[in-house]
């Protein structure tokens, strides 16, 4: 089995451009990228003569955008670390405020493309799914975890209802012969849920390999992380743009968004009546999104990719 391309070119950056409508770079901003990829998001910042420095935990990600170093020089930053780090990397180099983040959450496109990096049920590759290529693989989780914890795994990062007879099918394979192969964890997935009909949207697997993709990579946590260390670094009226493709991610970033997005008086007893009517700390973020933004289905046609990405945006406030 082969991934099907349906003719795109190789990486299309998910929807660049409202990301890049709402961001709106310029020649004297400073901006972070903090999931660089394939770098779409970041040349289209360097275009507008920004700067930016762009993270990624995966070293093959960082590699690949020498070229983009070469072509920019000192206008980009590429850093090999996860983007929960942001925070002490621009005090580091002094860029600081930020004039705008943007997070283009999930896996990559390269990511997905490469079968030995085992993201992908549609290719044969070893269960890896690393995105730092450090720690513990998929296949050790599959192959050494007890069947109840692969189950809430299932449940709780991918929303599989089957999940435990998702993770049942899995014990009894490996009783057999160790979990090696996307294949392998793809037929327990089919012998469960079945194969994808053609009037299906997505393949029954999904939700598994999404599942434990984010386990692994504990994504759910850096994404805190990552918003928490986007706040402290960005400038007045610094733009916070968020793209996600998991109902998890996106309730994570708009209760970010909203709980920053309110004014928070500090009370205590011991105040008088006067000062606790006082509101001692304003809103951080001011939401403009309201609604999450959604691909337009032109875009869906040209980059099935995109169909469950969802945008988020708001801009900071005086604190």
């Amino acid at each position: 089995m082969s991934i099907k391309h349906h003719n795109t070119p190789k990486h299309i950056p998910v929807m660049v451009e409202p990301v890049m409508r709402v961001l709106a770079p310029n020649e004297k901003g400073s901006y972070i990228d903090g999931t660089f990829g394939a770098g779409g998001y970041t040349e289209r910042m360097l275009e507008t003569s920004s700067r930016v420095i762009a993270f990624d935990r995966d070293p093959d990600a960082i590699a690949r955008g020498k070229d983009l170093k070469d072509r920019y020089a000192d206008r980009l930053c590429l850093v090999h670390d996860t983007y929960g780090a942001m925070e002490e990397v621009v005090a580091d180099n002094q860029w600081g405020p930020i004039d705008g983040v943007v997070l283009d959450l999930g896996v990559s496109s390269p990511q997905l493309d490469e079968a030995l990096r085992g993201f992908s049920f549609q290719q044969d590759g070893p269960l890896d799914m690393r995105m730092s290529k450090e720690g513990v693989t998929a296949a050790h989780i599959l192959n050494t975890f007890p069947e109840k914890e692969i189950s809430k795994i299932l449940w709780a990062y991918g929303d599989e209802q089957r999940s435990r007879r998702i993770a049942k099918a899995i014990v009894e394979k490996r009783s057999e012969k160790p979990l090696e192969t996307t294949f392998d964890l793809a037929e327990c997935v089919y012998s469960v849920c079945g194969r994808k009909k053609v009037h299906d949207k997505t393949d029954p697997a999904t939700k598994t390999f999404q599942a434990i993709r984010i386990y692994i990579n504990d994504e759910l946590e850096e994404l805190r992380k990552g918003l928490e260390a986007a706040k402290n670094v960005l400038a007045p009226n610094g733009r916070l743009v968020i793209v996600t493709f998991h109902s998890l991610e996106d309730r994570i970033v708009k209760n970010f968004i909203r709980d920053n997005s309110a004014y928070k008086p500090k009370v205590s007893r011991h105040a008088s009546p006067l000062v606790d009517t006082l509101p001692q700390d304003t809103m951080v973020f001011m939401d403009c999104s309201r609604k999450a933004l959604k691909p337009s289905e032109e875009e869906i046609r040209n980059n099935p990719r995109a169909r469950s990405a969802q945008l988020r945006w708001a801009i900071k406030g005086k604190a």
